[in-house]
């Protein structure tokens, strides 16, 4: 499967942070990768003149040469473009066997194309794709790179570049655009790198229980945009879920009705009871998702889908996508090892969706997903007065045409 390409949008908020200080910087960027290389096209690292401030370009002897280099060129001001030959240049370095090779940029007065960089933010912010187009040239005059760079919105059409440099190119951004990834063109003279941004995809978690704190976290290193939903403002707070980007304090049921989702949307069931496993479910299952899990042992899937099935909430093929139990099996007893298995499972079906290839994880026809491990039965939910989720076993059967009162329920 094609190795996932996610440029960094961090280093991005941080070089606008340097610049408004008018601190002095340098952005290293991958524009080109080939054979077997830590990073892809994209990984990016920003440098200032203490050091590494933010991302990565490989780590190991790849980022020490980068850092060496940057801070060279921040006290020369010059950008310019190097090579580092993996199979060569590291050969002397103990453990270096990657033998690939990287082009790297090193852009040394970013603020010269801050315009480009709030405008790829702030359509981000927006959810809007774009593509960030960089133009490197040779400066003569200052025997150094002229580099120029200029965000476009997936609306561009033929000419639309007409008297800017990036004129004539409109065609290979709309490719870079479709195609999910850099494209790098070579000039004469220069060199035009072609950089797509998405959205980051959304990943909803119904439920500010133990194990919807543990997600949260694991789910913003892994590049989501984190949405947490509970009816209790007491669990549902910053203070608990700092690395939520939004946190809505509502009955559950209806805030995941209300939530708008797609096919970049990651549904996360951790709430603390069957009723409110089963009024989210309710509200997800039939919408367009790029997945869905629910907590829970085997028997309260099976139980549930026979309910669905039943009583008309669910055709057969849309009950079986849920992934419940939810996570990969990894034997999980804590709950951190609960969140990590439910974390590989959303970066396994995110890496699918983007770029294909078959589910490690495949499910039966007809049943519900995995088979839990042993632990998974009683462990994954902590006891209601510890503040955690309820168990998991479900409740006496509701009547397929009541529903439950939306009442909060305080612990």
């Amino acid at each position: 499967m094609e190795r996932a390409y996610c440029p960094d949008k961090n280093s991005y908020l941080e070089l606008l942070s340097l610049i408004k200080k008018k601190g002095p910087a340098a952005l290293a960027t991958i524009i080109e990768a080939r054979g077997s290389t830590p990073q892809t096209e994209g990984a990016s690292a920003l440098f200032s003149g203490k050091g590494l401030m933010s991302g990565t370009i490989g780590g190991g002897v790849i980022e020490a040469e980068v850092l060496r280099r940057a801070l060279s060129a921040i006290k020369r001001k010059k950008s310019g473009v190097f090579t580092f030959n993996l199979a060569h240049d590291a050969s002397q370095e103990k453990g270096a066997i990657c033998g690939g090779r990287l082009r790297i940029l090193l852009e040394t007065r970013p603020e010269k194309n801050e315009a480009a960089i709030r405008a790829l933010l702030q359509s981000l912010r927006r959810r809007k794709p774009g593509v960030l187009a960089t133009l490197i040239r040779k400066d003569p005059s200052k025997k150094s790179l002229d580099i120029g760079r200029l965000w476009t919105g997936p609306d561009i059409r033929p000419n639309a570049l007409r008297g800017t440099p990036f004129s004539g190119f409109e065609r290979e951004i709309l490719r870079a655009l479709q195609e999910k990834k850099p494209l790098l063109v070579h000039l004469k003279p220069g060199t035009l790198y072609l950089e797509p941004h998405f959205p980051l995809p959304r990943l909803v978690i119904a439920g500010a229980g133990h194990i919807g704190q543990a997600v949260a976290h694991l789910g913003k290193l892994l590049d989501f945009e984190v949405i947490v939903i509970d009816d209790r403002p007491e669990y549902a707070n910053g203070e608990r879920f700092p690395d939520a980007d939004r946190i809505i304090v509502s009955d559950i049921g209806e805030a995941v009705r209300r939530f708008p989702l797609s096919s970049d949307t990651y549904i996360v069931i951790v709430t603390r009871g069957h009723a409110r496993d089963e009024e989210a479910l309710r509200a997800c299952l039939k919408r367009r998702a790029g997945y869905i899990g629910m907590i829970g042992s085997r028997r309260k899937a099976g139980l549930l889908r026979e309910k669905f099935l039943g009583c008309g909430w669910a055709a057969p093929a849309e009950f079986d996508k849920v992934h419940s139990p939810i996570g990969i099996s990894i034997n999980s007893q804590t709950v951190q090892e609960i969140a990590v298995s439910i974390a590989a499972e959303l970066v396994s079906v995110r890496n699918r969706n983007q770029f294909g290839g078959k589910d490690p994880f495949p499910r039966a026809q007809g049943k519900p997903s995995r088979p839990a491990s042993p632990s998974r039965a009683g462990i994954e939910s902590p006891p209601c007065d510890q503040g955690g989720d309820a168990s998991l076993e479900p409740s006496p059967a509701v009547p397929c045409g009541k529903r439950r009162g939306t009442a909060r329920q305080k612990k």
